[in-house]
């Protein structure tokens, strides 16, 4: 799958792309408990998205790394496609 394809909606999303930001991880609080969360900038030959990762995955990138996500999720956010791992979703690096 490439990244033009994405729409809002889409679920079980596989595909490899290029880091090529990652913002300063924010820590918020959910339901009593402290989170981290941070968007990434990745991209493949057909475009860009922000991909939001939480916790652990967040320490698992940096920019230039190639990273393979599989079963994403396209969402949107504050009127902006984003991609996200949520609960089934994975993240490698290659």
């Amino acid at each position: 799958m490439k990244i033009k394809d994405l729409t809002v909606g889409t679920g079980s999303v596989s595909l490899e792309a290029e880091v090529l930001n990652v913002e300063e991880p924010k820590k918020i609080n959910k339901m009593g408990r402290e989170l981290r969360v941070a968007n990434v900038s990745i991209g493949d030959d057909s475009g860009n998205i922000v991909l939001t990762l939480w916790n652990e995955n967040i320490d698992k990138v940096s920019p230039g790394m190639k990273i393979k996500i599989e079963n994403g999720y396209v969402a949107e956010f504050q009127g902006k496609k984003q991609l996200t791992l949520g609960k089934f979703g994975t993240l490698t690096t290659l």
